[in-house]
């Protein structure tokens, strides 16, 4: 079962379970899905659709960040769930071992020695850790690595 189709079945349990948090998180993930279909002409593999995932998991932990900032916790609240919901489509998240370890062979075989040589490096790491790390946390240790 692909993975849309998954998220598509979980729709239809959410509304025979009449749970409107979890159907209106899953109906924007779909409707966002399907966006991107339309928009690239052609059905979207599992990693297409996790991609979708991972840019929607970025946009509620950005929103949570500014709505604690601006003290307002129904909407934090309010995210906090969608962002449970998202999560559960994603791959299993790497360990922090596991990451440093990736970084560390993706650094050994780019041959990069400095802050210079951190695209390759990232670009390397995109393809093997999209979806099962936070890309961000991944750069932050790439570039501290490169710098030291």
């Amino acid at each position: 079962m692909t993975l849309k189709a998954r998220i598509t079945e979980d729709m239809k349990d959410a509304m025979r379970a009449k749970d409107a948090p979890r159907l209106s998180t899953i109906r924007l993930l779909l409707a966002a899905i399907k966006q991107r279909e339309v928009d690239e002409r052609r059905e979207l593999s599992d990693a297409d659709v996790v991609a979708v995932i991972e840019k929607m998991v970025k946009q509620r932990r950005d929103s949570i960040a500014q709505f604690t900032a601006g003290n307002r916790m129904d909407l934090v609240a309010t995210e906090q769930g969608e962002l449970e919901v998202l999560q559960a489509y994603q791959p299993q998240q790497l360990s922090e071992a596991a990451i440093d370890a990736a970084v560390a062979a993706a650094i050994a075989s780019t041959g990069a020695t400095g802050p210079a040589g951190m695209g390759k490096v990232m670009a390397e790491l995109k393809g093997k850790l999209a979806g099962r790390a936070d890309m961000s946390a991944v750069s932050a240790r790439v570039k501290a690595r490169l710098a030291s």
